[in-house]
């Protein structure tokens, strides 16, 4: 009798384990948290766009007072919400370009709850409700920032796009796990296989990443590098970490942006 319950209780275990693990990888703020009060400052108008399984998602669209020949479709990390991203969004717009700030679904005011194949269908989603304002797939930019890369390559792989920026990415959920916990780690995650779908994208590349990440190590963005085609570009900004890569990174990031947007244009 002891055998079976032991033979019951360890799949169980790890089942239950797996899963809690798998929620661990999201830690979104929902409204009113957040610095909602950066809206205005940023001149952001809010946006609402209903997904394929009928989830409202919330965004701002940014548009540089000069306007913009290029729009940027920008996926945040696993942490947070839109209101953390208004340095990314000012860099963007100095750039030279409009920008749409997206919160996936379970952030900020987005309903539902975060999931890997909902992410692909928020991404989707902002996609199309850019083509829906005009705007020309060959002159969108879809940009990722951490977990935001999987999602980023994913909608890429399956969409027409200018260009694509990635800033942190990392090959899987498992190679991720790996660094945190090694052997264990990858027997409790999967997916966002970045690396098995970036061969698949057919824009300009570049990707951004601190050359002392201590959360995503700057190994895992070479990895997703080296298994992406021509044309591509990697931007190591030294002595930056993983939180702070846009401060460290300063006006050579709207520099290298300003110039692969005009590629696009």
């Amino acid at each position: 009798m002891r055998v079976v319950w032991v033979a019951l209780i360890i799949p169980a275990s790890y089942l239950t384990l797996r899963w809690l693990v798998q929620l661990a990888m999201y830690y979104p703020l929902r409204y009113p948290q957040g610095e909602w009060s950066v809206q205005a400052d940023l001149g952001a108008n809010d946006v609402w766009i209903k997904t394929a399984d009928s989830v409202a998602l919330h965004g701002w669209w940014v548009v540089p007072r000069q306007g913009a020949r290029v729009a940027t479709l920008h996926f945040h990390g696993n942490a947070g919400n839109i209101t953390y991203r208004a340095l990314a969004a000012r860099r963007i717009t100095a750039a030279g370009s409009a920008v749409l700030l997206l919160d996936y679904r379970g952030y900020g005011r987005s309903e539902g709850r975060p999931s890997e194949a909902g992410l692909y269908r928020d991404a989707e989603a902002a996609y199309e409700w850019l083509v829906r304002q005009g705007w020309d797939p060959g002159k969108i930019v879809i940009h990722g920032e951490s977990l935001g890369c999987a999602v980023a390559v994913d909608l890429a792989a399956r969409k027409k796009c200018g260009a694509v920026v990635l800033e942190a990415p990392f090959p899987s959920a498992r190679a991720v796990a790996q660094t945190v916990l090694p052997w264990v780690g990858p027997l409790l995650v999967s997916g966002f296989n970045t690396k098995e779908k970036i061969g698949r994208v057919r824009a300009p590349l570049l990707v951004i990443h601190g050359g002392r990440d201590d959360i995503i190590p700057h190994r895992l963005g070479q990895r997703v590098y080296e298994a992406a085609p021509e044309p591509k570009s990697f931007w190591t900004v030294p002595g930056a970490s993983h939180n702070d890569l846009l401060w460290q990174a300063g006006e050579e990031y709207e520099r290298r942006l300003a110039g692969l947007y005009a590629s696009v244009s």
